[in-house]
């Protein structure tokens, strides 16, 4: 019978998985207002701007859909100590990256937000990778079982 070797996290794992849990909650929660908004609220969007969000594909939302639940399951795995939280943070990344080509390489973005809306993006995918990190390490540091 093999034991596993428990080890307590250190203070600020609870700091970094409480400020992931409320980043991935923002994240589900601009999604939520991006995939209901109403037709009242698409029609007051600038028309460049409504017609960017109508011409997104599907692929393109299902990929922003994988990244906020994944990442929010990533999360709370993470709070539960899990393992499988690295799984989830891989996986929402996955759904980040995704989503960013379209906007990135396959749509007019940026040129309708402007090239100053690229750093919010950019953001995202690092605290993604940094995400994933967090979990590989805290793996490795026996915190996550």
């Amino acid at each position: 019978m093999t034991e596993k070797l428990i080890v307590k996290p250190p203070m600020w794992f609870w700091i970094i998985g409480v400020i992931a849990l409320i980043w991935n909650l923002m994240g589900v929660s601009a999604y939520l207002m991006d995939a209901f908004m109403s037709a009242e609220a698409l029609q007051t969007l600038p028309e460049a701007e409504r017609l960017l969000y109508e011409s997104r594909p599907i692929w393109a939302t299902a990929c922003y859909a994988v990244a906020v639940w994944a990442g929010l399951a990533g999360a709370v795995g993470l709070l539960w100590k899990k393992k499988w939280a690295k799984t989830a943070f891989m996986l929402s990344l996955a759904g980040i990256l995704l989503q960013q080509l379209y906007h990135f390489f396959l749509s007019n973005t940026f040129e309708v937000l402007g090239s100053a809306a690229m750093a919010f993006p950019i953001v995202i995918i690092l605290i993604g990778i940094g995400l994933v990190a967090f979990a590989n390490y805290s793996i490795k540091q026996k915190w996550l079982i």
